[in-house]
């Protein structure tokens, strides 16, 4: 059942995995690549690799010891070269050390390509995907091929002699392959694609008209970038940063820290995860991927997972979210092996507990942070609530996140000046800045923001102001916001600009509120089911992006498995920002529901998100009913005639913009009073054209 797949927020003690294995990484990094010209050099694979090592052998659930974690990555001291030739020593190196029931991390950061497949029967598009070593060279009529490219086929047998071994193998490729992109936003160096064009490496139009097998089922998976190696008897994960068709990006992150490199959107974002619930499922990793890509607008693009995705990561142990961490006592105050990556933020409060199981009602104290890095915290006493921290903490002492600070604002980079619409722009501003309110904050072209504003010369709107996602890269402007600027006022073009963004802004921090909500702990089980009609239904699976395609229809099946009432909602989050509400209604215990929702329309197609509330009732009580976040569609290119729209379940669902209140942030803390708390379970899903 989905809401058996996705995570919750409760506290648990992990419990410790068991040790009769050994845990081997290889870590592969490829920035510079001397046969191309230096614009398509990458800055982050090596940080990425630094990332991941530090992770492996300091915060992994299960250990990694640093000299069973090999690193091939140029720009590393002391690291291997992320050649064609040493990539294959490492995997034969690999090969000859591994034993039934061993674990092997596998992580590819780099450029990849697309070439004309060796046997194109093998391939639906009749291409091969490839990772790109640093020794690459052009392609070679004679032979074929891409000089020294890592082709998907090799990749595959390469994973197959470690399986065969009986080693379970986690693959994470940080690359891409195809796709087009259109930049926006200033073109600095804050943002790089990990994807080579076929012309950079001597291929031509020709090259690549290769004859292709048609997909005919439109809801078809996507191909995996990497085919899948076969019969072994090791288990296989496969997590891809994008599919074959788009292009995933590099990006200075962590975001608003002062010491922030260039990193993998998809990497980071992942490890996000892994640190912060590192004893989750394969699909629950992937699901939480899916919402932080979602809700940060880092990319635009759609992560593939593949495998055998209900086995808990790293082969370890089972268990929840992990939000307490053992303090150690220092002269200056307290340090946690937990800090950026895990969610934490300067500033934030965690409560001081005896141990893993003392109740934060129990709280021996308070500490607040005062300096947060990736992997580590410093904190110092805060008196709060009465307490004042002991001068020297019990063994075993944990400090513990006690709240999501959950931030509503969004910031939006202007465009760069100079050109006509970013003029008209300037003159609006005023108008704009009083029509946004305190939650929308204007930075300066170039600064780092959530979203930005842009005009693009060469596109169909040349006098727009379009909404770029943070990265400034799209791969569809159809799917993209745009406000026209030849037709407007400076007011006119200030309020209908501020009500677009606010707009999206509801959308995305609906989804905010529902990341860090989770599943909670309510025993209700939730399905949700579609096809092209009410008895030719399969159920949505939570461990991939399912495809829809107009007139799908959505039904919900759910069971209430507890001793009380409980609410349930349904939203809809649509592709042009619209959320509709679909259902509202009460489950007394041991109810089943079963109902159609909607059917899929083919007004705007693309990236959508269903959202599931569930909420703990008081028998008696009114039926707790959220239509009122409702709102209607997007018009995506806002010419002179666009209206303007006028200016429960808890507090915070007021301060994420539905409200009247000018909070820009809001503390989200468990209300439940001892009793389960609420639950917002998402599933990402995409609506693609019916043929």
């Amino acid at each position: 059942m989905l809401r058996r797949l996705l995570l919750t927020s409760a506290l648990v003690l992990a419990a410790a995995p068991a040790l009769a294995r050994e845990n081997y990484a290889l870590l592969i990094g490829a920035n510079t690549y001397p046969a191309l010209d230096q614009k398509y050099w990458l800055k982050g694979p090596s940080n990425d690799v630094r990332l991941v090592q530090t992770y492996l052998t300091t915060a992994a659930p299960v250990p990694f010891a640093p000299d069973k974690v090999a690193v091939l990555a140029d720009g590393i001291e002391g690291a291997g070269a992320p050649t064609l030739a040493g990539i294959r020593g490492a995997f034969a190196d690999l090969a000859a050390k591994v034993q039934p029931g061993d674990f092997v991390y596998l992580h590819f950061s780099g450029h990849g390509s697309q070439a004309p497949a060796l046997n194109p029967e093998s391939e639906l598009d009749g291409l091969d995907e490839l990772f790109m070593p640093t020794d690459i060279g052009p392609w070679s009529d004679e032979v074929g091929a891409v000089e020294n490219a890592l082709v998907d086929d090799e990749i595959g047998a390469l994973i197959d002699g470690l399986r065969a071994k009986g080693a379970d193998v986690w693959a994470v490729f940080d690359s891409c392959h195809s796709g087009t992109v259109t930049r926006g936003a200033p073109d600095d160096e804050d943002t790089r694609t990990r994807q080579l064009p076929p012309e950079a490496l001597g291929l031509t139009d020709e090259d690549m008209a290769v004859s292709t097998r048609a997909i005919d089922d439109p809801r078809a998976q996507a191909e995996a970038p990497f085919d899948e190696p076969q019969a072994g008897a090791g288990s296989f994960v496969a997590f891809f940063a994008a599919q074959t068709n788009e292009v995933t990006p590099e990006k200075n992150l962590p975001k608003g820290k002062p010491g922030r490199v260039p990193q993998g959107v998809f990497t980071y974002s992942l490890f996000e995860v892994l640190a912060e619930y590192p004893n989750a499922t394969y699909g629950q990793i992937g699901q939480e991927v899916l919402r932080k890509y979602a809700t940060k607008k880092l990319a635009t693009t759609t992560p593939m997972f593949e495998g055998d995705l209900d086995r808990v990561a790293f082969s370890g142990t089972a268990g929840e979210r992990v939000a307490q961490w053992t303090a150690t006592q220092t002269d200056d105050g307290y340090t946690i092996p937990a800090g950026s990556l895990h969610g934490l933020t300067t500033g934030a409060v965690l409560a001081v507990v005896a141990n893993a199981t003392a109740p934060t009602e129990a709280a021996l104290g308070y500490v607040t942070l005062t300096q947060v890095d990736t992997f580590t915290s410093t904190a110092v006493a805060k008196p709060e609530m009465g307490l004042q921290l002991p001068e020297k903490l019990p063994k075993g002492a944990l400090l513990r996140k006690i709240g999501t600070d959950l931030d509503f604002t969004l910031t939006i980079a202007l465009p760069e000046s100079g050109s006509a619409p970013a003029t008209a722009l300037e003159a609006a501003q005023s108008a704009l800045t009083e029509a946004a309110g305190p939650r929308l904050i204007f930075v300066p072209a170039g600064a780092e923001a959530d979203l930005r504003l842009a005009v693009i010369p060469d596109s169909p709107r040349p006098d727009a102001i379009w909404v770029l996602p943070a990265t400034g890269l799209v791969d569809d402007l159809a799917n993209v916001p745009s406000v026209s600027t030849a037709d407007k006022d400076a007011e006119t073009l200030g309020l209908t600009l501020a009500d677009t963004l606010a707009t999206m802004a509801k959308a995305i921090n609906l989804q905010k509120l529902g990341a860090a909500v989770g599943a909670g702990d309510l025993d209700v089980e939730v399905e949700l089911l579609t096809g092209p009609d009410k008895n030719n239904l399969t159920a949505l699976a939570a461990t991939e992006v399912p495809r829809l395609i107009p007139d799908d229809q959505v039904h919900i099946l759910a069971r209430n498995n507890t001793d009380a009432p409980v609410d349930v909602n349904v939203l809809y989050i649509a592709a042009d920002y619209s959320v509709s509400h679909w259902f509202s209604g009460r489950l007394q215990p041991g109810d089943t529901l079963k109902k159609g929702l909607f059917k899929i329309s083919d007004d705007v197609l693309g990236a959508e998100r269903l959202v599931v509330v569930m909420t703990p009732a008081t028998p008696q009580s009114p039926v707790e009913n959220l239509d009122f976040l409702a709102q209607d569609a997007l018009e995506f290119t806002r010419n002179v005639s666009a209206g303007l729209r006028p200016p429960g379940m808890y507090r915070a669902m007021q301060e994420a913009g539905f409200g009247l209140t000018t909070r820009s942030a809001t503390a989200l803390e468990d209300d439940s009073e001892g009793g389960p708390a609420p639950g917002i379970l998402q599933l990402e899903l995409r609506t693609v054209p019916a043929n």
